[in-house]
């Protein structure tokens, strides 16, 4: 799993470092808000695939902060955290529009499970794998493979890989590709897609580009 970009809204900052340690470690773009405020601001102003969000939160407590963005229309898949394991505390949370909820303290090998499950999407995913033409991907071994031969790419490649696997067929902006590949505060030169579009098509990778739009992957190679 690489190209998510996830929001983790957590005010101990401890837990929020770890966190964002070990999920970009699992090859996730990861940005930090330790107020339910500033959580609220960064979830209706960017783009995320999924929210952590811890329920005890000051400013805003993480009930108030998915109640808010479910009536803005944000569907963004929410997996509440809290120290609390009162079924009320659950109930409360997942009534709020949270999709899955994990008490404190947790296991991370279950936090990275509730994550791929929520991130999992049905077109074009089966289970943990990833395919479009000769081109597969496992999530559980990184492997990536072309005709069944093993292609050995870079974190970063095969995080803008496998965000084109997953939206086979569409053109997709080189905003979009620096929203869900790179961290918020990453320090993006004007050339850096250009230049890991480029990687990709040396290692054969079909990427083309549409003028004027953006890249796409071919499913036909």
């Amino acid at each position: 799993m690489c190209d998510m970009r996830i929001l983790v809204v957590e005010d101990e900052h401890k837990i929020a470092e770890a966190l964002r340690k070990g999920l970009t470690q699992e090859r996730y773009a990861v940005d930090l808000a330790y107020t339910g405020t500033d959580g609220y601001d960064l979830a209706t102003s960017e783009e995320y695939d999924l929210i952590i969000l811890d329920l005890m939160l000051p400013g805003m407590d993480g009930v108030e902060v998915c109640s808010k963005l479910r009536k803005e229309n944000i569907h963004t898949p929410i997996l509440m955290l809290t120290a609390k394991n009162q079924l009320q505390d659950r109930v409360k949370g997942l009534d709020a529009g949270a999709d899955d909820y994990l008490p404190k303290p947790f296991a991370f090998e279950e936090l990275l499970a509730r994550i791929r499950a929520l991130l999992r999407r049905p077109a074009g995913a089966m289970g943990t794998k990833l395919k479009v033409g000769d081109w597969s991907m496992d999530m559980t071994t990184f492997e990536v493979k072309c005709k069944n031969k093993i292609v050995n790419l870079s974190s970063k490649e095969y995080s803008l890989l496998e965000y084109m696997l997953r939206h086979p067929g569409q053109v997709l902006s080189k905003e979009q590709l620096i929203t869900h590949v790179w961290n918020y505060d990453a320090d993006i030169l004007p050339n850096t897609v250009e230049v890991y579009i480029k990687k990709l098509r040396n290692k054969m990778i079909p990427v083309i580009t549409i003028r004027g739009f953006g890249y796409k992957l071919e499913q036909g190679s």
